[in-house]
Parts: structure tokens; C-alpha cells; sequence
């Protein structure tokens, strides 16, 4: 990992150079902003290991000076002392990076992308992100092109769908860290006798008078029967990260038999919709993440199990649900500074790594992207993960939609929950179907 580390960092430093530089002074260590967060010692001293072994000293061997400066970093706030801790072994380890003041500040993958977008020159440095929001951050020019050996680095080191996402028209435009923010289902096995049949799984619930949560008003959760019965809902998007065109088949055969099957399932008394187990209630089943595992675990205790998701079936025909697989990704804002740009990519590209990611994983469970991070016995060992694991063969990586595409599919589940299509004959159901691709298509014209 030492001399992959110091390949990056030459590369990009020789790129660089040919920009004017114009660092600020400043020769304070990293600071953490959260106050209140306690570090765990066991953690410090795994993740001090961690970065001497993944950043080494060779890059420091070199002698470059990459000058004084400021660095923001925002990330989720529970992996905020994380990463600070991550940040101080890295600049220990490359005294050469150790002029720049690293602070590491608590902004969710939910509003990072938004308070870019909103205020570029004022946004971090360097900041995590889900990638879903990689579009629109590059359209307004809140994130720069990863190249040269760090695109190497980022589609070698990273499993295919975490590659995928963090690419727009064929650049790569990001750093993955994460590759588990997909859902699959957890249960209780004191009442779910066959994982692996939707059917029977409803019938198991509604005869002990139990829950079976899944949100199908959300267009995260609702492809699962989509893309489960064969069809397809994709965008294309150019290298300004503007939608060129909509690749979709929902008014099909196997678009009916999807629509159907999510009938079917609001019709049952055991069905909720929702997917937060913090407000699971009377659950046997619940269609959730990695996220929710702890909460999910006290609540089911010794029942507690987790599958992929099971098979449904239709007019005689069964299917396998699938969905969407996520990712968590870091970006780097473009800078002018070509010293502090090349502080960040190397940041940016540590943060990744694999040692980072494991030690993440033992400090938060984020599951990891990095093929060999994926490969470690703990990693391997995890119930949610090795679910969620089984679950991502069956799904497609999320790619960029529209804000609206979301908004739509909301609207379809709340049509659904309303009861407006419990009575409905194949040609009614095809024509909702019909107004629903042709209203997507008219996203990207």
C-alpha cells in the first residue's frame, strides 16, 4: 500500500504542477469541531496503525513540501472523530501534508451535496456524499474529475457497482468508501417459516397477527418488484451530468406483473408501509439496511434472521425482487491552489483505502467497497452484510435520476396504498403504466 500511495501522489503532484498555487499559512494539526464525542482508545490506537501502514513514509522520503493551507472536511457525523483520527495518523505518516489545518465537520450524505451545490467556493474541501447526488454536483461544478492513476485506483481497488457509481459519462468523478446502502429483509424466524417465498412470508405474518414493513411509495424500495420481474429504469447522463435519455420498459408484460404483485401485497392485512425500524411496531418482517441492523436486532432478539429478499409470484410465474445497490462516496471540490489539490486528492484517496475502510467498518459497520476489504473474516461474518451481499447479485447499481423520477414514484405507491388500483383490469393497470414511462421519458428531453 506504501509505494501504491506514493505512485498516486507523484502522479498527481507532476499534473498539478502546471497550475499557480497560492496556499494560506498555517501550521496547527488537524482539529476536530465535535467536541462532545469521546474517542474510543482501542480505535486510535487501530486506526494510527492504519494509517502508517497505508500511507506509509516513502512519500516523505521524497522531501516534497506541499506548503501551508486550510482543508475542510465534511462527513456524517458519526464517523466524524473517525476521521479525524484518520486525518492525524495520515499527516504523522507524510510530514509533507502536516502544514495544512484539517478540520472535519458533521454533514450527512443527505445535505452535502445539496449545500455544495448551493455554495461551491464555500462548501468543503473534500466532503462524503450518497450517489445518487453525483449529477447534479457535477453539472454545477462541485466536484472535479479524478484522473491518472487515481481513476486507476478507484476502478481496480473498488467492487464494479461502487466503480460504476462513482463514474458520469465515463469519467470518474469520486472516491468510494462505501458499498451497503442497499436493503434486503430482516425477520423473525419464530414466525417466517420459508424466507425465500413472498407469498409465504404474508401468509406466516397474517397468521400471528405480525407486520410485514415495506416501503412502496419510495423510489428506492418500489424497483425491487421492477426490476425483479425483468424490466428496466435507467438514465443516461453526459459528462455536464445533463440526462440525454431514459432507458425504461414498465409498459410491459413484465411491467404488469410487477404492478400486480405490489397490489397484491397492499392488499394484505400483515402489510405496512414504512421502512424506518425505529418505528416498527407488532414486526415480523421488515424491508430495511444495514443502517437499522442494532435496532432491528433488539426487536427481534433470538428470532433475529436476515435473506435477501424473496421470490414473488404472478399470474403462475415466480420472480426473483431485486432493487437498487448504493454507495457512499467521497468528492474534492476543484481548487486553483494545485498544492492544496493535491493534499485533498491524497486525503480523498486514503480515506478509501483499504485499511480505512476496515477500520471503519469495525468502528460504524459501513460495509466497505474495496474488493479485499470485503474479503476480511469479520466483513465476512456479518449477518446484514452477508445478506446484503447475497441481495446486491440481484440488484443494479443506483445510477443519477431526476428529482422528479422520485416524486413520480411516490405518487404511483400513494395510488397503491389509496386502493385506487384494487379493482382494476390488466388494460386499466397498462395504461397507468404507460403514463408513467412516458412521463420519466420527458425527464431527460
Amino acid at each position: 500500500m506504501k509505494k501504491r500511495v506514493l505512485a498516486l501522489v507523484m502522479s498527481t503532484a507532476m499534473i498539478a504542477s502546471v497550475l499557480t498555487a497560492c496556499g494560506s499559512s498555517s501550521d496547527a494539526p488537524a482539529a476536530d469541531t465535535n467536541t462532545n464525542t469521546d474517542t474510543n482508545t482501542t480505535t486510535e490506537t487501530k486506526t494510527e496503525t492504519t494509517g502508517t501502514e497505508a500511507a506509509g513514509t516513502e512519500a516523505a522520503a521524497e522531501n516534497v513540501d506541499y506548503g501551508t493551507g486550510e482543508i475542510t472536511i465534511w462527513v456524517a457525523e458519526n464517523v466524524q472523530t473517525f476521521t479525524q483520527d484518520q486525518i492525524k495518523a495520515f499527516q504523522e505518516a507524510n510530514p509533507q501534508y502536516a502544514g495544512y489545518t484539517v478540520t472535519v465537520e458533521p454533514v450527512g450524505e443527505g445535505d452535502a451535496a445539496s449545500n455544495m451545490i448551493t455554495d461551491v467556493e464555500g462548501g468543503a474541501d473534500i466532503y462524503g456524499f450518497a450517489q445518487d447526488q453525483l449529477a447534479r454536483l457535477v453539472s454545477s461544478g462541485a466536484i472535479m474529475p479524478i484522473t491518472g492513476d487515481y481513476a486507476t485506483f478507484v476502478n481496480e481497488e473498488n467492487d464494479a457497482g461502487a466503480a460504476a457509481a462513482a463514474t458520469v459519462g465515463g469519467t470518474v468523478y469520486a472516491f468510494p468508501i462505501t458499498s451497503d446502502n442497499g436493503y434486503f429483509m430482516y425477520y423473525d424466524k419464530s414466525v417466517v417459516t420459508d424466507p425465500t417465498s413472498l407469498d409465504a412470508i404474508v401468509a406466516d405474518c397474517e397468521a400471528a397477527g405480525k407486520g410485514f414493513y415495506m416501503e412502496i411509495n419510495s423510489g428506492w424500495y418500489q424497483p425491487a418488484f421492477f426490476f425483479g420481474a425483468g424490466c428496466t429504469l435507467t438514465y443516461d447522463a453526459d459528462d455536464a451530468g445533463n440526462f440525454t435519455a431514459c432507458n425504461i420498459d414498465y409498459a410491459s408484460d413484465n411491467g404488469l406483473a410487477a404492478l400486480k404483485a405490489i397490489i397484491n401485497l397492499k392488499k394484505s392485512s400483515a402489510f405496512v408501509n414504512g421502512s424506518a425500524a425505529s418505528n416498527a411496531t407488532n414486526c415480523a418482517v421488515i424491508i430495511d439496511g444495514t443502517w437499522d441492523a442494532e435496532t432491528i436486532k433488539s426487536m427481534f432478539g433470538d428470532n433475529y434472521a436476515c435473506a435477501k429478499l424473496p421470490k414473488f409470484t404472478v399470474d403462475g410465474t415466480d420472480y426473483q425482487l431485486g432493487g437498487f445497490g448504493g454507495f457512499k462516496l467521497l468528492g474534492v471540490k476543484p481548487q486553483t491552489d494545485s498544492n492544496k489539490m493535491q493534499v485533498c486528492l491524497a486525503m480523498a484517496q486514503y480515506l478509501s483505502s483499504e485499511e480505512v475502510q476496515l477500520a471503519r467498518y469495525q468502528a460504524v459497520s459501513w460495509g466497505p467497497s474495496n474488493k479485499q476489504a470485503q474479503q476480511s473474516s469479520d466483513v465476512q461474518a456479518d449477518e446484514a452484510l452477508s445478506a446484503l451481499a447475497e441481495q446486491l447479485a440481484e440488484t443494479i447499481p443506483q445510477g443519477q435520476y431526476p428529482n422528479d423520477y422520485w416524486t413520480l414514484a411516490t405518487s404511483l405507491g400513494d395510488s397503491i396504498i389509496a386502493g385506487e388500483y384494487d379493482n382494476a383490469s390488466d388494460e386499466e393497470l397498462m395504461a397507468v403504466l404507460n403514463d408513467f414511462q412516458t412521463t420519466c421519458q420527458s425527464y431527460a428531453q
